[in-house]
């Protein structure tokens, strides 16, 4: 599993609007990767809509937040305009299914889901917090907003 210290392999992953969005595009910024394991639950929804929620605070400290999960882009799509998701990139790691999450080693091999997790990254990309969660608890936001101060 991807520990604190490490480099993160770089990704190139479809976001909700069917576009690639590729991690070299934030060099130069902090990365929040909130993975969550799928899409339209009630659990994941709150975690994204607090990235949505939380995404200028995060600015403050020259972090991007950016939602993960094995959910098709077109899935994501419907669910970002239902959650109303305007700025955080929902990511699509959804073919090779959950591969970016496989080589972090936070995948869920028996449930074809990734962890529900968050990874901050600095603007070289080395990890600098990983925490994993239970399945059913939605991330502390504001754990992840002290430890950026």
């Amino acid at each position: 599993m991807i520990r604190i210290g490490d480099m993160i392999p770089g990704f190139s992953l479809k976001d909700q609007e069917n576009k690639v969005f590729e991690s070299k595009e934030l060099k130069g910024k902090k990365m929040l990767l909130s993975f969550h394991p799928l899409a339209w639950t009630p659990v994941c929804t709150n975690q994204m809509k607090s990235l949505e929620a939380n995404m200028e605070t995060l600015s403050k400290f020259n972090a991007v937040p950016l939602g993960f999960s094995i959910d098709h882009p077109f899935c994501k799509g419907a669910w970002a305009k239902d959650m109303g998701i305007e700025s955080v990139r929902l990511l699509c790691d959804f073919w090779p299914h959950g591969g970016y999450a496989q080589k972090l080693g936070i995948f869920r091999e028996k449930d074809g889901i990734s962890e529900r997790a968050n990874i901050i990254v600095n603007e070289e990309g080395k990890v600098l917090f990983v925490k994993i969660y239970p399945i059913p608890e939605l991330p502390d936001m504001q754990e992840i907003i002290d430890f950026l101060e």
